[in-house]
């Protein structure tokens, strides 16, 4: 396994491929799939022995009081062998994040055991997420 921060346009491939499997992404195109890419600071990829990429995290950030990452997703066939932790571990060692002071995310409830170990909480001081959806 090798750790990349840029894609190759074969790995924005594999990419959307990982989307398609997933609730969540699922109805992205592939121009989604390449414009989040592109419009995030910080991306984050593990790929194995033919450069297939296995794993993939991405952030938005003002390198100093947000970054919000998104999108962590590992390939099914790769899952339970630790490579979730390591790229959120990638992410909180990142030197260009090391002055950050707020990381967010969003999750379902039965993921939040998963992110408390790197120090996430739901208790927000009341603050609650607020959407406006567009076409």
């Amino acid at each position: 396994m090798e750790i990349i921060y840029q894609l190759s346009v074969n790995q924005i491939e594999d990419l959307h491929n990982l989307y398609k499997d997933e609730w969540w992404t699922a109805n992205r195109t592939f121009e989604d799939t390449k414009k989040c890419v592109k419009g995030s600071q910080i991306c984050i990829g593990l790929i194995d022995e033919n450069k297939t990429l296995i794993g993939f995290v991405r952030v938005i950030t003002d390198f100093t009081l947000k970054a919000l990452i998104l999108d962590l997703i590992v390939e099914k066939n790769c899952r339970g062998q630790g490579l979730s932790k390591k790229l959120m571990s990638l992410i909180k060692a990142h030197e260009d994040l090391i002055d950050v002071k707020h990381f967010e995310l969003y999750c379902l409830p039965e993921l939040e055991i998963f992110y408390s170990q790197f120090g996430f909480s739901a208790d927000v001081g009341g603050i609650r997420l607020l959407r406006n959806v567009s076409a």
